[in-house]
């Protein structure tokens, strides 16, 4: 018998109390929140008692999916599918009272924000890893580095102005705001923060996703 999902008004299988019952150690965590900076979402059971979290990228980052995805297997019942209208790999876990206090920070109203709290979790340079990968990119004029970016254009001018602040205090990493069709996202022009931004995240990045450090 195939082991029930946590899909409808589905009695919980003793897997799925199991998996409920798991606590996020620290490298998880950081996975997860660098994810929620990123690209992934949480959303509502079907009960709207907790909260899981969805993870798509296009299928050109398929290996970078299922390296997340072997983080969080503990959490997940289902491996990662294709979905050919998209061109889309993804995968989302199964519903978590870690995940659900984890929205209740990064989450206002249905959109994300950046919480007054941040600092505490850019302080780990594997978020900032998994952000990057997630969200940013590499610029090149002339054929040489010249900046990076974290775009963060989903975020107001403030988060963005805090998120700068954040990063320059913790890391000594100088973040500029930058325009970008409207909206606002992080850039990194000096070469001494460029470098070092790139040093504090390297170890931490899959080998197939450093070509956006140039």
């Amino acid at each position: 018998m195939a082991i029930p999902r946590e899909a409808g008004r589905i009695t919980y299988s003793a897997n799925i109390r199991e998996r409920k019952r798991m606590v996020l150690d620290n490298y998880q965590k950081a996975v997860v929140i660098g994810s929620i900076l990123g690209d992934a979402h949480l959303e509502a059971n079907w009960s709207k008692t907790n909260y899981r979290l969805g993870i798509r990228h296009s299928k050109d980052q398929e290996e970078y999916v299922r390296w997340i995805y072997e983080v969080l297997k503990p959490l997940v019942l289902t491996p990662p599918q294709y979905y050919e209208k998209t061109r889309s790999v993804w995968f989302r876990t199964i519903s978590h009272k870690a995940l659900s206090e984890l929205h209740q920070i990064f989450y206002r109203n249905g959109k994300k924000v950046i919480p007054e709290m941040i600092a505490e979790y850019l302080s780990n340079p594997i978020t900032l890893a998994i952000w990057f990968m997630d969200d940013g990119n590499v610029q090149i004029k002339r054929g040489k580095i010249s900046g990076y970016n974290l775009n963060t254009q989903s975020f107001s001018e403030a988060e963005n102005m805090l998120l700068a602040r954040v990063i320059g205090a913790v890391h000594g990493i100088r973040c500029t705001l930058e325009r970008n069709h409207q909206y606002y996202r992080l850039a990194i022009y000096t070469r001494a923060s460029r470098e070092a931004f790139a040093n504090l995240i390297r170890e931490h990045m899959l080998p197939s996703m450093k070509y956006k450090l140039g």
